[in-house]
């Protein structure tokens, strides 16, 4: 029976032409801002006109849906469970972008059992075809359940801060993600800045490090500026491209959204994301 639906939704991925742009949103450590950048991400994209979709992925401290101030009734655990489909449970979010919310507590991934894995995989396939970008926030640290996405998405976005621990839990996920050998492009973001020298020289020492002994090339993804901004905004729970467009850290995020689809190549369907699911878990 998981054979036939696996061949099910590899055929759908066949017959399909277009594929939306997956981009993994994750860190090594938590408290560097990684929902932010992925919120923050997503509402730059829509504003060029593209249908967006965030899905909060961090199934252990899901909070998307306060930075976005969205309240639903509906998490990714109700997919899971068969309560709901996937249609029925994304909301509108602020500035054009839609959500998916997860949900505290949630077992992770790699502990589900096979028919959740399915129906969760069946879900999920089906908003590949109906968007231009989904942006999936995932959880920080290197276990299954946070590679699983970044292992499978076009793009790897691993944001990090200037501190010293923070650089070393990063360069662990880019490890991890190469010897993974997934084919995932992995792109390095510099939270928290405080100009674009002290960026800069975080990403040449990450950069130069994988390279020397990873052989592996990581793409600089630009910086966001400390500023004060940030943290009114998330007290307000409005997105900062929406509570202050027009402060340092807002111009950063137009930055990123520049470079992130610069680095990404045409979707195509026989790379697409949920194809890429499908052999992951069966």
């Amino acid at each position: 029976m998981l054979v036939d639906q696996a061949e099910k939704l590899r055929l759908m991925v066949r017959e399909t032409g277009k594929t939306a742009h997956i981009i993994a949103v994750t860190s090594g450590k938590g408290g560097v801002g990684k929902s932010n950048v992925a919120a923050n991400l997503a509402l730059c994209l829509s504003s060029t006109g593209k249908k967006v979709v965030v899905m909060d992925a961090d199934l252990g401290l899901a909070n998307l849906d306060v930075l976005l101030n969205v309240r639903t009734r509906y998490t990714l655990a109700h997919v899971i469970s068969g309560s709901c489909r996937m249609e029925q449970i994304i909301q509108p979010g602020p500035g054009g972008i839609r959500l998916i919310c997860g949900a505290s507590g949630l077992t992770e991934l790699t502990e589900l059992n096979q028919f959740q894995r399915q129906r969760l995989i069946q879900e999920l396939s089906t908003l590949e075809h109906q968007l231009d970008y989904i942006i999936i926030d995932t959880g920080a640290g290197i276990s299954a359940g946070v590679l699983c996405f970044c292992e499978a998405a076009q793009l790897t976005l691993v944001v990090t801060t200037p501190e010293p621990t923070s650089i070393t839990d990063a360069y662990a996920v880019i490890k991890k993600l190469v010897t993974s050998q997934s084919g995932t492009k992995i792109s390095l973001l510099v939270n928290m800045a405080q100009n674009r020298n002290e960026a800069l020289k975080v990403y040449q020492r990450l950069a130069q490090t994988a390279q020397q002994f990873l052989s592996v090339s990581i793409s600089n993804a630009g910086y966001i500026l400390r500023d004060e901004h940030v943290s009114e905004a998330v007290k307000q729970s409005e997105p900062l491209l929406l509570a202050y467009p027009r402060c340092p850290a807002g111009y950063c995020f137009r930055s990123l959204a520049a470079n992130t689809t610069r680095f990404l190549e045409p979707a195509e369907s026989e790379s697409g994301f949920f194809r890429r699911v499908v052999n992951w878990f069966l």
